[in-house]
């Protein structure tokens, strides 16, 4: 079984409030660091034959104005695009409201620095049930598909995905990747056991299985 601690903890979480458009919105921020130049890590993220190598198939314009949609995910537009160092695109989930992503890449010793950073007009009513840690899965698991594809060049599948998730592996993945969020709730203000309680029902959702509620 892979080492999921050690994995996780390659990645540091925080959990703020942000101001967008006059309003307070909620922001998750990811960081972690890949053991490859800037060059690589950008092509990686923008080019659309490389994409679903290790996130999803994806369709569009990418460039700043086009629209992309992720295969069975997440769609919108570019809005902005730095290359080598950053873009800022929409991010709307089915019939959900928008939300925005930003991926910056900096040099950091003989790799570089990713952090990505997600934030939206959550509902209070959904936040306080998942909180942070309902989309924080999904990235921790797009950076580990991620710095597997860096590592050694393979082609994601699906299927393969599917099952992995549904293994003892993946889901010990999963339920660190929510303790983890877990940490930058509270960090973040978030009484311990309301963001515990959080986690529970997010870890139900991807997993099918509930923690345990603590002794």
């Amino acid at each position: 079984m892979e080492n999921v601690v050690g994995i996780l903890g390659l990645s540091t979480r925080s959990v703020s409030t942000v101001e967008v458009d006059g309003r307070p919105a909620r922001r998750a921020l990811l960081s972690r660091s890949f053991p490859t130049d800037r060059i690589d890590l950008w092509d990686a993220l923008t080019d659309p034959e490389r994409i679903p190598r290790w996130f999803l198939p994806i369709s569009g314009d990418l460039r700043p104005g086009g629209s992309y949609q992720f295969e069975g995910n997440a769609g919108g537009t570019v809005e902005e695009c730095e290359p080598p160092r950053r873009f800022r695109v929409t991010w709307v989930f089915g019939e959900g409201p928008p939300t925005w992503v930003t991926v910056t890449l900096e040099p950091e010793g003989d790799g570089t620095r990713l952090d990505l950073e997600h934030v939206g007009h959550v509902p209070d009513e959904l936040w306080s049930q998942f909180g942070p840690s309902a989309t924080g899965l999904g990235w921790d698991m797009a950076l580990h598909g991620l710095a597997t594809h860096l590592q050694t060049g393979a082609a994601g599948d699906p299927a393969t995905a599917a099952a992995w998730m549904a293994s003892p592996a993946g889901i010990a993945f999963l339920r660190g990747s929510a303790l983890a969020w877990q940490q930058a709730d509270v960090a973040a203000g978030t009484q311990q056991d309301e963001a515990a309680a959080r986690v529970r029902r997010t870890i139900a959702v991807y997993t099918g299985q509930a923690d345990p509620p603590p002794a």
